[in-house]
């Protein structure tokens, strides 16, 4: 690592919350002697929210991103999710500072921005890799679309009066088909998303693994699955209906999907890098994210 110190700072700056805790942190990075990195389209923004910079700070345009020694976010776990796509392909690690509802993404809450800079530039953190999937889309044998997912590539019906048809291929044999309004194809870090909500389990991130969550499906056959993430999961929707579907990665990009269009999901090479304050379980996250009621838990003795 080079003498300089290069940080991306990237925030949801349709919020004025998420503007001033933004020009806090270039201010603080600023001061002790860190180049805050930022995005064109978030300059003016922050400026008007903080004045002056004192000419430290650089534009992400035209810069490597392997110079960057992390990027730090202030939003919810939209804004982090935009962050990962900025920075995909490099090794730069991601620590989220959650001005959003649940932030599950997120390392560190508003209250301890003072506390999380310190260690930030301390360097006083840990990496955690994310599996991501690499998702493909085919019509008629070709590669039309490619794209990729840290949460999940869902595939929806386009129109509200027509479901979707399609049919369910795993390690490229067919397993069920059925209509529904769409299908989840999730990492375990997007179990606690779109998955949970469509009615998924919640898979422990130290798990690499596939998912695939039917939603509102009629079939006696449409319940979630796990596949290993070295599988291959393909979903086709059906020629012998005219229903289209849409489909979304991340909730960021989208294509629209013709009658007898393939969409197919394995795992990726490039996981996302999330830099950790400390070393809670994922049990902890759960209960502290979800508020969930614990009261009365005494633990194993002597533990």
């Amino acid at each position: 690592m080079t003498d300089s110190r290069y940080m991306l700072v990237v925030s949801h700056t349709g919020r004025r919350e998420s503007r001033d805790a933004a020009a806090m942190v270039v201010t603080r990075l600023v001061a002790a002697g860190v180049t805050p990195v930022l995005l064109e389209v978030e300059r003016d923004d922050l400026l008007a929210a903080c004045g002056d910079f004192g000419g430290g700070v650089q534009m992400l345009d035209g810069m490597d991103p392997a110079l960057l020694e992390l990027v730090i976010v202030l939003g919810g776990d939209g804004t982090i999710l935009r962050a990962a796509e900025i920075v995909r392909g490099s090794s730069v690690p991601i620590l989220g500072v959650n001005l959003g509802h649940v932030g599950f993404l997120a390392e560190a809450e508003r209250d301890d921005l003072d506390e999380t800079l310190r260690r930030v530039l301390l360097r006083d953190y840990e990496v955690e890799e994310r599996m991501t999937i690499d998702v493909n889309v085919l019509v008629d044998s070709t590669v039309v679309y490619t794209s990729w997912a840290l949460n999940e590539a869902t595939i929806e019906k386009a129109s509200r009066e027509r479901m979707l048809e399609v049919v369910v291929e795993i390690n490229d044999r067919p397993l069920s088909s059925f209509g529904c309004d769409g299908v989840v194809l999730s990492t375990p870090t997007g179990s606690t998303a779109y998955a949970f909500s469509g009615g998924g389990p919640v898979v422990w991130p130290n798990i690499d693994a596939i998912l695939l969550v039917p939603l509102a499906a009629h079939a006696l056959f449409a319940r979630p699955l796990v596949v290993a993430p070295t599988s291959s999961v393909a979903v086709e929707l059906l020629r012998r209906t005219d229903g289209s579907g849409i489909l979304f990665c991340d909730g960021r990009r989208t294509h629209n999907l013709p009658p007898g269009a393939r969409v197919e999901v394995t795992g990726s090479d490039t996981p996302v890098r999330l830099a950790r304050l400390q070393r809670g379980v994922f049990t902890d996250r759960l209960v502290r994210k979800f508020d969930l009621p614990v009261t009365g838990w005494r633990g194993r003795a002597g533990a």
